[in-house]
């Protein structure tokens, strides 16, 4: 509780101090996603289905007389997900570049990510499975509602490097019969520079944090580390990142096997490389995802074998007039659990559109 007072102190001190303007800068966007799925599993029957996703989303932002930008959003509706987005911090940009970001403000490992293409479009494939491979860097990034977030300026101690750390506490949440993230903490950054033509980022980072279950703490919780380096040259990008750490998984009433339980532990890793190309209105994106792990109950009894997650996708995107866009995805995926090749793969189409503003 200490902790707890000492931050809401914090915001409220910080926020009065930085004499904040009775008026308030909204600006809004969002999109409209149409299109049809069709799903191939490898076991099962063929199905297709129409994807209307929507999302409307609110950005606020002011200026103090002391040049601090206070600043935050909020998604009014998101109807893919059907409920709304309100998970957002409340971000303090200071005059010489640097911010800070308090409550919600997630994992600062998982900020500098770098971002890999891959094939735009709604298309997935089906399936339920105890399989736990990664298939996202900031995998071992985790965090509380109760945390703040750090972000140094640009040309942060050199050229090109901007840092950023974060520590969030117990937000008070129960933990129960699901493993409930009680702390965490987070380092990352990323390098820019130029070479000859192109343009490379450099991305990094580290976490950690403490989970518990039932009153009990687990003896591995979400860590990890993760880099990745993309190069643009003109209107190519090519980008390649790697994952290493622990994370846990809910599998719900379909983890039955020791090694696959309900709740479990998984020591996983994760590889992804992608490329895109704009010509014209016409941009063109393959990516490649390889994830494996070796899953484990949360009293530490460890997995023997490897499940597995390889998959590859492809888009073409044409940009019909200003914020609409026609889009054709593929994605083709194998999974393996404990070791064996599991049935909820196969492969996925997809035809739509999108419109933004």
């Amino acid at each position: 509780m200490k902790k707890e007072l000492l931050m809401a102190s914090a915001l409220v001190s910080t926020l009065g101090a930085a004499s904040v303007a009775e008026a308030v800068t909204a600006t809004t966007s969002g999109s409209l996603k149409l299109g049809q799925e069709f799903d191939s599993p490898d076991s099962g029957t063929d199905t297709n289905s129409n994807i209307s996703n929507t999302n409307f989303s609110v950005s606020l932002s002011e200026t103090t007389d002391g040049g601090t930008t206070i600043s935050s959003s909020f998604m009014l509706t998101n109807e893919s997900s059907g409920a709304p987005d309100d998970d957002n911090a409340i971000k303090l940009t200071f005059s010489d570049g640097s911010a800070l970001e308090l409550l919600n403000a997630g994992n600062a490992s998982g900020t500098h990510a770098v971002a890999v293409p891959g094939a735009a479009g709604e298309q997935g494939v089906a399936g339920t499975t105890t399989a736990n491979a990664p298939t996202g860097l900031a995998f071992g990034a985790a965090s509380t509602a109760l945390g703040v977030e750090w972000h140094s300026a640009a040309d942060f101690m050199m050229d090109g490097l901007k840092v950023s750390a974060s520590f969030s506490t117990d937000d008070g949440a129960a933990n129960t019969a699901t493993a409930n993230v009680d702390s965490s903490w987070g380092i990352g950054a990323t390098y820019v520079t130029t070479a000859g033509d192109s343009t490379v980022t450099i991305g990094a980072g580290v976490a950690d944090s403490e989970s518990g279950k039932t009153g009990t703490e687990l003896t591995s919780e979400r860590s990890g580390m993760h880099v990745g380096i993309s190069a643009v040259t003109g209107d190519l990008t090519v980008a390649v990142g790697f994952a290493d750490g622990d994370t846990v998984a809910d599998a719900g009433a379909i983890g039955t096997s020791t090694n696959s339980p309900a709740n479990t532990q998984v020591d996983g890793s994760v590889m992804k490389a992608g490329i895109s190309y704009v010509s014209g209105d016409i941009t063109l994106a393959i990516g490649a995802t390889s994830g494996e792990a070796k899953d484990s109950t949360t009293s530490g009894v460890a997995g023997l074998t490897d499940d597995a997650h390889d998959s590859v996708g492809a888009s073409v995107t044409y940009a019909v007039a200003s914020g609409v866009s026609a889009i054709i995805g593929y994605t083709s995926v194998d999974i393996q659990d404990e070791g064996a090749t599991s049935n909820t793969g196969g492969s996925a189409w997809y035809v739509g559109a999108t419109m933004s503003f």
